[in-house]
């Protein structure tokens, strides 16, 4: 979108600016209380959508949240620039529009959404190339250790053994308008596997504590009840997976270990919808549950991806203010032939530019990349997607990057990036989670790895079917392994809506001349595919090829492709669960959403 039209400010202030200032302080302030109302009023739909099983208005409530921000932002935009004038851009009115708005933060819970917000605003009407720290909010605002004003964030409850009676109460706090369908039975299954956890971590004297958070959080067509267990110095998470089924709802699995809530809120997963007047206490407390896992990235799973950026871009001045030595370079791997990617070694980020002219086989044009990413940021990614936060106008220090590849940037790159007085700045950039790319990680995997991580690369693609994702190109250089050892899609260039496809048989040959031929010989339209040649594309050793074929197999044929899109279109939804069986109650018992 492009940014309101300004004409070149006056030198100086007129008498009195004091008055512009100020009200551009409260147009800020009104965008920003538009926006948090707007925000809360799609998240307040997601419970009724879950109760209502209204899958569809579900999906459609996250993209319209995910539009809000812009939205709100570019409208703020052009009142502001409408109300200031001449004087929109002038550095001294903004550094009292600041000073205004900072002096407004004191007792918000939500401080550092506002600051972001504010920046946004900022950075569109200056059209800021890098950071100005006197004109911006920079550092972190300080924490707010309690929200006085607002409910609490969780309840909880001691006891000394954990009964069924327990959890039947915990699970009826929430108060759902639809009924469990077998309360007492989910509630014993919960407390028998709670109890097995706790006797081999516990001493029997020892008094529990479970915290709930009060709300619970909605995604796809799922709901989480999220809190832990705690003793003594020691806790584990606690997270209620529900399912509302034709009979009711019921409690689908149940999670008791960091590393599973970990992959609940992976970046491989759509945002979650939870109600909260203080989002930095809800982070908190999912720190305890996660302690690895990263700030702007819990910020980005509650669905404040703009403040999740912010916190990115925090750790990547945190990293090179404390690794002085590392350098981005070339990331691990085979070189993109439409993404120049690179990293900093000892950081987990992966950044992406567009080249300027991609090489063949490839036809796409830029625009075309940028909408695909796009799509992907919109849709359902169930597990099986990354998500992929864009920057722009991004300045870093050349120095910072190897010299081959400032070379590459500068000589590739040119469309996208920039290089002036030292510095480089990223026009339009790609940042992502880094994983190890799956050939690269079957290299190093020892046998048991390498077959797991084959027989997840067959799971990665029907997943991504089953969301009407076709990935164009099924190299195993374009999936990733995750620190958790899932396999997922991360080259988006070539991929489309899986009902856009014809998948067909190859025909078979009419003679010999046919079989020598080196054109084909038969019509091929622009959008068939022939899953019989994907095996050409498997690059594995034939142990891990025999292994994906005896698994996967039905991926080679038709009748897969066209099965899943018959169910796409009659608009049977497979639900992708973000756990495995064994966390689930009852392992096998598929439900229908």
């Amino acid at each position: 979108m492009d940014p309101p039209e300004i004409v070149t400010e006056p030198r100086y202030l007129p008498h009195g600016f004091e008055l512009l200032a100020d009200q551009a302080v409260a147009r800020i302030w009104r965008g920003y209380e538009k926006f948090n109302a707007e925000f809360a009023a799609i998240t307040r739909r997601a419970a009724e959508r879950f109760e209502q099983r209204e899958w569809k208005g579900m999906h459609d409530d996250t993209v319209e949240r995910l539009d809000l921000y812009q939205q709100v932002v570019a409208a703020t935009c052009r009142r502001i620039v409408d109300e200031l004038g001449l004087y929109a851009q002038n550095p001294r009115l903004w550094l009292a529009i600041k000073s205004g708005f900072a002096a407004s933060l004191d007792a918000r819970p939500d401080a550092e959404l506002a600051c972001t917000f504010y920046n946004s605003i900022n950075r569109r009407i200056l059209q800021t190339v890098g950071i100005d720290p006197e004109l911006e909010f920079v550092a972190p605002e300080p924490s707010h250790e309690a929200c006085p004003a607002h409910p609490p964030l969780i309840f909880n409850i001691e006891m000394q053994h954990v009964t069924d009676e327990h959890i039947q109460g915990i699970l009826g706090c929430f108060a759902f308008r639809t009924p469990f369908a077998d309360l007492a039975v989910d509630s014993r299954l919960c407390a028998e596997r709670i109890r097995l956890m706790l006797e081999k971590k516990r001493a029997n004297g020892d008094r529990l504590r479970i915290e709930m958070i009060h709300v619970p959080f909605f995604r796809e067509t799922g709901a989480y009840l999220i809190g832990r267990i705690s003793w003594r110095e020691q806790s584990v998470p606690l997270v209620f997976a529900l399912a509302n089924t034709s009979r009711g709802i019921e409690v689908d699995a149940l999670l008791l270990r960091s590393a599973e809530v970990r992959v609940l809120f992976s970046f491989t997963h759509t945002y979650f919808h939870v109600q909260t007047p203080c989002p930095q206490a809800l982070v908190r407390f999912l720190k305890l549950l996660m302690p690895t896992k990263r700030t702007a990235e819990l910020y980005i799973g509650l669905g404040y991806h703009k403040h999740g950026k912010t916190e990115l871009y925090r750790e990547l001045l945190a990293h090179q203010r404390v690794c002085s030595l590392d350098r981005f370079g070339f990331a691990v791997g085979q070189r993109g032939m439409v993404m120049i990617v690179f990293n900093m070694p000892q950081d987990q980020l992966v950044y992406k530019l567009i080249r300027d002219r991609f090489a063949t086989p490839k036809h796409a044009t830029a625009k075309q990349v940028m909408e695909k990413y796009d799509y992907v940021f919109r849709h359902d990614r169930a597990g099986r997607l990354v998500d992929v936060q864009t920057f722009e106008n991004l300045e870093i220090e050349d120095c910072c990057f190897t010299p081959e590849l400032l070379a590459e940037i500068q000589n590739e790159a040119q469309h996208s990036s920039s290089i002036e007085g030292g510095r480089v700045i990223l026009h339009h950039v790609y940042v992502e989670r880094r994983m190890v790319p799956l050939d690269v990680y079957l290299q190093r995997a020892d046998a048991e790895a390498a077959k797991a991580a084959v027989i997840d690369y067959g799971f990665a693609i029907k997943d991504l079917a089953r969301i009407n994702i076709f990935p164009g190109d099924l190299l195993i250089k374009n999936f990733g392994v995750t620190q958790l050892g899932r396999v997922v899609f991360y080259d988006y260039d070539e991929l489309c809506p899986l009902t856009d496809c014809n998948f067909r048989w190859l025909p078979q040959a009419r003679g010999y001349e046919d079989e020598l031929s080196d054109e084909p010989w038969f019509m091929v339209g622009e959008n068939d595919v022939f899953p019989e040649e994907f095996a050409s594309f498997l690059a594995l050793s034939p142990d891990l090829r025999a292994i994906f074929l005896k698994h996967h197999g039905d991926l080679l044929t038709p009748a897969f492709w066209q099965a899943t899109q018959a169910q796409i279109r009659a608009g049977v939804i497979t639900p992708i669960l973000p756990y495995s069986e064994a966390q689930r109650l009852r392992p096998g018992q598929y439900y229908h959403p």
